[in-house]
């Protein structure tokens, strides 16, 4: 049997939120539960019980009078939770009110803030009056077009305060991206910056802000604030004012106390297909699953400092803010991760004594590749978990962490989406960790692995499925007056089931690997092949910096197509191909082994840095890209367009 590449110790167990949770549970309910796993299945067996006791367990504030924790227990959809409770998610987040450090700000300048709980609360109190005097009541949306700064969390909580709507995006968004976005939701408020910081460049944001107020009649008012040219104070823009002075310096603190499953987010698929959903998640929702991971699966504390690197138009940016309820640090970076050096993150973990660093796999593959040792430049002794998601981590990323990181840190790979804004799989403190697996299936998910005919299946590739309703699930799309998008979306494949896309694998010791997009699966002589499988063979090649594979209708069958993006000098010759087919039959089949590999200059992605393989395979078809404004680079695009090796 593979032996783990970490184990925690029998301190880092007795010490975790996660025995104490199952102690509590062993008491309330008179079991004698004694493993991860047997709580899991206990967990999706008595889910009204669990979800209790993950309330109590994390304290949340609210009123517990529910006259039921679970109605329609089996509707997927159509489950409601905790009917009659009710609760504020910002309350939730400012339980704290001390000196100590709630945010810690940084950013690719060297700029470098922080704000107590206290002063947040004080913050938070002041925007929420100014939200208030412009009429914005419990059901309005407030909308951020911001990098992610302290001020985004501010008026976030402000909104949240009052049971308004928050939604959010990066300022990396071109018009036609916004306007696809909060043009649905038709905001009353617009928070938004006036430039911002990237790769040693400085953007400015003013003119898309003014076009975004002209096409968007609904902004009563636009919040700026001052990042990138504090100069540039007096902004031409109708209806604006400075963050700094918006609001009453000395109003109260107050919440509004509101149903579970009140609204709180509004979350955007990537709209590489179309015009973006806009998926709409409950406040009381999103809180108890939050708190579940945070507390029980990353095992957090008040007194560690949490980081992700993320955007405020990535799922995990409101995941991450959660950290808040917890009563941690929450650190924000804005920037570059490669800039000024590709060691500014690490840099800045040591430096903050971060005990949680968040990250993606193309984070972790690029630190390898230029030669970033963190374990010897860096003093990350205050480093316990690592945490990576947005893609599946490769076997490579996981060698190199125990090697070049952290030997003692636990690396904990996530899964889960936008659509559910948390995860189906999971770390977990009391687990080993196993290369090129995901610990295991999250607490209180009926994550199953469903095969073409819908049957459980275990150590075989299918369909992610979660088979039973949890609180996260989207309360439905915005505009879906008859709910027949959300419908379509996640309940089309399986009747009563969620299918999430994603093409996994459940492994007998109940880990959970990740195989790649479900859509983006190829299919050569009728074989289900994930993309992922070839991208871990492919990307660890020194000249590779990255690929991807689609697949090419060709003579009445698919033949795999690789396009790789080479490190500066190097060109796709013979040898160099050779080396890629070879490593890819080595270490998969040969089915696997691309008919053709294309060199390209760059790989297009979405703005929150997923590639977009659908994108790719209709360019190489001559079909259209429905919206290219969801792409962090719509140029690279053209790379892939009337290729003459495609056409033999």
């Amino acid at each position: 049997m593979t032996a783990p590449l970490w184990s925690p110790s029998p301190a880092r167990i007795a010490d975790a939120n996660l025995t104490r949770f199952i102690a509590r549970v062993n008491a309330n309910h008179q079991l004698s539960i004694s493993d991860y796993h047997s709580l899991h299945t206990w967990s999706v067996e008595q889910r009204e019980a669990f979800w209790q006791e993950v309330w109590r367990f994390c304290g949340v504030r609210g009123t517990r009078d529910w006259t039921s924790v679970l109605e329609n227990r089996d509707a997927m959809p159509g489950a409601k939770w905790f009917q009659g409770a009710r609760l504020n998610f910002a309350e939730n987040l400012l339980a704290r009110d001390d000196a100590v450090p709630a945010l810690i700000f940084t950013n690719e300048c060297g700029a470098r803030r922080e704000l107590s709980y206290l002063q947040l609360r004080n913050e938070v109190a002041r925007v929420a009056s100014g939200l208030k005097d412009c009429g914005v009541v419990a059901g309005d949306r407030v909308a951020a077009f911001m990098p992610n700064l302290p001020e985004a969390i501010i008026a976030m909580l402000a909104t949240a305060s009052i049971g308004a709507l928050w939604s959010s995006c990066s300022p990396d968004f071109g018009v036609a991206g916004v306007f696809d976005r909060f043009g649905q939701i038709q905001p009353k408020v617009l928070f938004a910056v006036d430039g911002y910081f990237y790769g040693g460049k400085t953007i400015d944001s003013l003119p898309t802000i003014k076009e975004i107020v002209d096409r968007i009649p609904s902004i009563e008012r636009v919040v700026m604030v001052s990042y990138a040219d504090t100069a540039r104070s007096a902004f031409d823009l109708k209806s604006s004012v400075a963050f700094g002075v918006f609001g009453d310096a000395n109003a109260p603190l107050t919440f509004a106390e509101l149903p579970f499953d009140h609204p709180l987010y509004i979350l955007y698929s990537s709209g590489t297909t179309g015009i973006p959903k806009c998926i709409v998640h409950s406040a009381g929702g999103t809180l108890l699953q939050h708190l579940k991971e945070h507390v029980l699966h990353v095992d957090l504390n008040r007194d560690d400092r949490i980081f992700y690197f993320t955007t405020c138009g990535w799922m995990m940016w409101n995941w991450l803010v959660s950290g808040l309820a917890v009563g941690a640090t929450v650190v924000l970076y804005d920037g570059s991760p490669l800039h000024p050096d590709p060691r500014v993150l690490w840099q800045m973990a040591e430096r903050e004594g971060v005990t949680i660093f968040g990250t993606s796999p193309r984070f972790l593959a690029s630190s390898e590749k230029e030669n970033v040792r963190p374990v010897s430049e860096f003093n990350l002794s205050k480093l316990r978990t690592l945490i990576s998601t947005g893609s599946p981590l490769s076997p490579e990323s996981f060698r190199y962490v125990y090697r070049d990181v952290k030997p003692e840190v636990q690396l904990t790979s996530i899964s889960g989406g936008t659509d559910i804004v948390s995860c189906f799989a999971v770390g977990c403190p009391l687990l080993p960790v196993y290369e090129g697996e995901i610990q295991c299936r999250a607490l209180g998910m009926k994550v199953e692995i469903y095969d073409e005919d819908g049957n459980p299946t275990v150590g075989e590739k299918g369909e992610l499925v979660c088979s039973a309703p949890f609180p996260s699930m989207p309360l439905g799309f915005w505009n879906d007056a008859d709910g027949s998008k959300y419908h379509n979306a996640y309940f089309d494949r399986f009747n009563n089931v969620w299918c999430h896309g994603d093409y996994a694998e459940l492994t007998p010791r109940g880990g959970v690997i990740i195989h790649g997009r479900s859509d983006a699966v190829l299919n050569p002589g009728g074989v289900r092949i994930g993309t992922a499988e070839i991208y871990r063979q492919v990307d660890q090649l020194d000249d590779v910096i990255e690929s991807m594979a689609v697949g090419q209708e060709w003579q009445n069958d698919v033949r795999v197509v690789l396009f790789v993006k080479l490190k500066p000098g190097i060109k796709l010759d013979e040898t160099l191909q050779k080396n890629i087919r070879d490593a890819i039959r080595r270490n998969t089949t040969p089915r696997h082994v691309p008919a053709k590999i294309i060199q390209v200059t760059d790989i297009p992605r979405t703005i929150s840095g997923k590639m977009v393989e659908l994108a790719v395979r209709n360019v190489v078809h001559g079909r259209p890209v429905k919206n290219i404004d969801a792409l962090a680079n719509p140029d690279a695009l053209n790379y892939f367009r009337d290729l003459p090796e495609l056409k033999v």
